[in-house]
């Protein structure tokens, strides 16, 4: 009998040691900490993931807040009698006093237009940063 008619043993596939045999059970390496690669973990619920910061929320809600105080300051500064009007009387008191609130209300007005007009810019912002990190 040559070598070719004998029966081999069946070989496995990997790294051999060097004596032919595998190691014992206490000498294997410990198993990987990380999650696997499916997204599962070993009792087969999926990990929770990372919390999102909601930066931007945050900020706008800033904005918003210090526009509506500005608004409501704005609003408020024009009640009363302006300082300018205490001499007048009688239809000239009426008149200024109207002049006043005219005032008071195309400065809130012009307040509230920009406040539309960073929000409009704010959320274009927003926009283009979302469609920017999606396709990356």
């Amino acid at each position: 009998m040559g070598k070719r008619d004998r029966a081999q043993e069946p070989q496995s596939w990997g790294p051999r040691n060097s004596q032919g045999r595998t190691p014992p059970p206490d000498a294997w390496s410990a198993p990987p900490q990380g999650p696997p690669p499916n997204g599962h973990q070993q009792d087969g619920t999926t990990p929770k993931p990372k919390k999102r910061r909601r930066v931007f929320l945050w900020f706008f809600l800033a904005v918003q807040i210090l526009f509506l105080i500005w608004v409501i300051a704005g609003a408020a500064s024009g009640s009363g009698t302006p300082d300018e009007c205490r001499s007048l009387t009688g239809d000239g008191l009426k008149l200024c006093e109207d002049a006043n609130d005219v005032g008071t209300t195309i400065g809130v007005g012009l307040v509230i237009g920009l406040w539309a007009a960073v929000d409009v810019i704010l959320g274009f912002t927003y926009l283009i940063y979302r469609l920017a990190s999606h396709r990356a």
